[in-house]
């Protein structure tokens, strides 16, 4: 989280101005043995897991304590200094016991930095009237301030709130115990929820002592821009940063002439100009009126006030030139002007400001030509930032600047055609940018070794061009990308974490680059080597680059089969290999990079099917196999990914069916889209993961609205069966092609609740039946083709459907009605119903027909079924045939004998 200046120069400035020679002499008296015990309970009430507090034995002085500090003359504790200056690990937690109020010569403790948990500020500190500094700045206590600190009436500095991951922030219901701490001369409250407290302003402008005044990230949205003059009688510095004050700069502020030095009222929402009554603050030293919503011009008066040694305006609306009078401010130091839409020349003036440290104006609209004059005194600039604007640079070639630079960005500005050979003068350099600069040369062969010094280089977006074959690249960060650069890929340091060379002319296997022996274990993260003339089978040697969280080598000409090894980069989060010449199968290793998000496989020669496993990645949100001859059906297990925005499969030889589950797919189930999507996935503050796709019938690259794509692409398969239902409950899907396929039946009735859509492509298939009325809502609509199918009937009548050519519909001899030529009859409508009571009777037939086969299968397998795998069913069953058989025997052999003697019977009668 960004903070003010003022939490930099607090806990410096502000709480340790106690009595110094008082801490400085060594002790010569025992401590207290009450303050001794007293302090030991206090430990041990603590929770202390770096043993901090290991010098507080029962056994030692406890004057010669970490962080107690007694009095040289009595041996009384009087300050109690426990600020953590380490890491998180040495934080101290746990309560603060009671025991403290032993203390009785107690004026100075410091809490800060360390981690209580969200546990409230001890209501027993306000009866420690021997305080003049309390210091619980960013020690992670929450809820209510206690107002009984407003009896501490000594008083002198207090410091409270800052950041905690804790949900119980700091806050105040009201703030007027604050104004009987008469003794108060700094007080500090960083993101201390106040916006329950109208009156802030009253309460402390009744501190008469009060000189410094912080109030930091605290929910105020009123500064009382209606009042004429408050009483800040002592006030020196004054700091109402990252609050909501949504009106112009109060009047107030100029009454405080004569004390004001330090006003920083940067990232609020304050409106209008700058008051020309701002003069009144004559002696101010610190003007920060930043990332504000200021307008006009930056007016030529601010060059009066001579004691300026910070100007910070930037982030604002201001137009109009920069105030030549700004070189009239010999003391200034800073002078911040970025993001603004400042037009015109660059003032020459500002060329004498020699105390000037840093120079940012960049973000602006200014267009002119600069050259030594505008840095003719500035011997002591250190920060120069001139990026986006449309400034020349114009030097000799012999130019040496006065300065010596830490760090240089002039992106975007015109510094070529020639190579800035005045570069070599800056021996101090750690970042430079001069990418997009206009640079047609050369990189002359003194550049890479002197720049092996930097930390960040970029040089992206020119036409600089060299054989880097025996380059060796030290940097931590290297941008190269759009360049002409030819040759094998540049040696390694391990040192480097960003590497991009894309979209250059990189020639040759990488085998050299990635399997050389490191000096060291490499920190590469992020590698781009994309659209290149690289050839040759990927190296096998990747367990050497397991920090590597981007791989992006697509655009090449590599060949042969993926190697197993990748699936060691265990940390991957993308990788791209699109359109080489891959061939083989998905390796199964990459089941291992569990935290991939993106992969981007399309355009190569893999086989086989899309493996089940993948369903197992499930953080990856985009999956692109595009172009391949993937072959099977596309797996269920691919409906885990709950997180993927980007499915595209197309262009394969996919068969079976669609998954009736992709509506799993819970982010293109919702129209919202999550701040942090693929924020993860960024390797640097300004590169972003993208990927080409089809969209819209063409080819189009999405890297900074990648996050806002829902893409389904199965295209171009031989997809079978009918569009699944669930379909239509992927809200937010904005990209449809299901074209190309041999899909049947009708396009689901509900297809309209997709309101998202953007672009729809049905397209050769055999879908039939009628285009169902819920495609009308589609407003967002831009593309539509539903043509070479079998649709029927009229097309729907409404502002959208009626906006697209006849070529969205062709191919439908039975489909009429706008835009196609082919108007409507009774009996083509007719038709149409017929046809769909016809589908209907077909189903209904078809599902009499399969209920049938599915309850003699039941009923067969149910009985036969229990037969073979139940042994002693089988003998009873078969006993009992047996038993029927023998008694159907027997009856018939009665029945037989009873009919034989019937009938001799009757013979015998008409014998006789």
């Amino acid at each position: 989280m960004a903070i003010s200046k003022a939490m930099i120069v607090f806990p410096l400035l502000c709480f340790l101005f106690s009595t110094i020679s008082a801490f400085s002499q060594p002790n010569t008296l025992l401590c207290n043995q009450t303050e001794k015990h007293a302090l030991l309970s206090f430990k041990r009430a603590l929770y202390d897991p770096a043993h901090r507090l290991s010098s507080w034995s029962a056994q030692e002085d406890c004057c010669e304590w970490n962080g107690v500090y007694c009095h040289n003359i009595t041996g009384r504790v009087i300050k109690l200094d426990l600020i953590n200056l380490g890491s998180s690990n040495l934080s101290l937690g746990g309560k603060v016991s009671p025991a403290l109020l032993q203390l009785e010569f107690l004026n100075y403790l410091d809490l800060s930095f360390n981690d209580f948990g969200g546990t409230p500020i001890p209501n027993f500190l306000g009866s420690m009237q021997t305080l003049t500094s309390l210091n619980l700045f960013y020690a992670s206590f929450g809820g209510l301030i206690p107002p009984q600190l407003g009896n501490l009436s000594n008083l002198h500095s207090l410091g409270l709130g800052g950041y905690s991951s804790y949900e119980s922030q700091l806050y105040v219901e009201n703030l007027g115990w604050i104004s009987h701490l008469s003794s108060l001369e700094c007080l500090l409250m960083l993101e201390v929820d106040l916006h329950r407290e109208v009156h802030w302003l009253e309460s402390t402008s009744m501190l008469s002592s009060l000189s410094e005044l912080y109030l930091i990230e605290c929910k105020l949205d009123n500064m009382s821009p209606s009042l004429g003059y408050v009483n800040f009688t002592s006030l020196t510095a004054l700091d109402l940063a990252r609050n909501h004050f949504n009106h112009e700069i109060p009047n107030w502020l100029f009454n405080l002439s004569t004390s004001l030095l330090d006003l920083d009222l940067s990232h609020n929402s304050l409106k209008g100009h700058i008051p020309s009554t701002i003069l009144e603050l004559r002696y101010l030293n610190d003007l920060d009126l930043s990332y504000n919503q200021l307008t006009g011009q930056i007016p030529e008066h601010l060059g009066q006030l001579k004691h300026l040694e910070l100007l910070s305006l930037g982030d604002n609306s201001f137009d109009g030139p920069i105030p030549s009078s700004l070189g009239n401010l010999s003391s200034l130091i800073s002078l911040y002007l970025c993001g603004n839409r400042l037009n015109g020349t660059l003032p020459s003036s500002l060329g004498l400001l020699s105390n000037l440290l840093i120079l940012y104006i960049g973000n602006n609209s200014l267009a002119d030509t600069i050259s030594e004059v505008h840095f003719h005194r500035l011997s002591k600039l250190k920060y120069l930032y001139l990026s986006s604007t449309s400034l020349i640079l114009k030097v000799k070639s012999n130019w040496v600047p006065p300065f010596q630079l830490e760090y240089l960005s002039m992106s975007s500005c015109q510094m070529g055609p020639n190579f800035p050979t005045w570069l070599q003068t800056q021996a101090s350099l750690q970042d430079l940018d001069i990418s997009n600069s206009g640079i047609v040369d050369k990189a002359p062969t003194w550049f890479w070794k002197w720049a092996s010094h930097l930390e960040h280089i970029d040089l992206s977006d020119n036409q600089i061009s060299g054989d880097l074959s025996g380059v060796w690249l030290n940097n931590t960060s290297i941008y190269l990308n759009s360049n002409c650069f030819t040759g094998l890929s540049p040696a390694l340091s391990p040192n480097v974490i960003v590497l991009n060379m894309a979209n250059n002319s990189f020639s040759g296997p990488i085998s050299h680059f990635l399997c050389q022996k490191l000096n060291g274990r490499s920190k590469l993260e992020a590698l781009d080597l994309s659209n290149n003339d690289l050839s040759g089978e990927l190296p096998l040697c990747w367990k050497s680059w397991q920090s590597l969280t981007h791989v992006n080598l697509g655009n090449n000409n590599f060949s042969g089969k993926i190697p197993e090894s990748i699936g060691s980069l265990f940390s991957l989060k993308a990788l791209h290999l699109q359109n080489n010449g891959l061939s083989g199968s998905i390796p199964s290793s990459l089941q291992d990079c569990t935290s991939l998000g993106l992969l981007d496989l399309s355009g190569n020669k893999l086989l086989g099917n899309i493996p089940n496993w993948i369903g197992e990645l499930t953080d990856l949100k985009a999956l692109c196999l595009r172009s391949n001859k993937f072959i099977g059906e596309i797996p269920s297990q691919i409906c885990q990914l709950s997180s993927l925005t980007v499915l595209d499969v197309s262009d394969n030889e996919l068969s079976g069916i669609i998954p009736r589950c992709l509506n799993n797919f819970s982010l293109m189930a919702t129209r919202d889209t999550p701040d942090d999507l693929f924020t993860d996935l960024e390797y640097s503050s300004y590169e972003l993961e993208g990927l080409v796709l089809v969209t819209v019938g063409r080819e189009l690259e999405y890297k900074g609205i990648l996050k806002y794509v829902r893409m389904v692409d199965l295209s171009s398969n031989n997809l079978s069966g009918s569009i699944p239902t669930e379909l239509s409950q992927l809200f937010g899907l904005r990209f449809l092609n299901l074209s190309r396929n041999h899909l049947m039946g009708r396009i689901p009735e509900k297809i309209g609740r997709v309101t998202s859509l953007l672009s729809l492509d049905l397209s050769t298939n055999h879908l039939s039946g009628e285009i169902p009325q819920s495609l009308a809502d589609l407003t967002f609509l831009n593309r539509l083709n539903l043509s070479y199918n079998q649709f029927r009937g009229r097309i729907p009548l409404s502002t959208q459907l009626q906006s697209f050519d006849a070529f969205s519909y062709i191919g439908n001899a039975q489909l009429c009605g706008a835009p196609l030529t082919k108007n409507c009859t009774e009996d083509d409508e007719s038709q149409g119903r017929d046809t769909i009571d016809e589908n209907e009777e077909g189903s209904e037939m078809r599902w009499f027909y399969i209920s049938m086969g599915l309850g003699f299968i039941v009923g067969f397998w149910g009985v036969c079924g229990t037969l073979i795998f139940k042994k002693n069913w089988r003998y009873a069953y078969f006993q009992f045939l047996y038993d029927v058989r023998d008694w159907v025997y027997v009856a018939v052999a009665i029945r037989l004998n009873w009919f034989h003697d019937n009938l001799r019977r009757l013979l015998g009668k008409q014998k006789y």
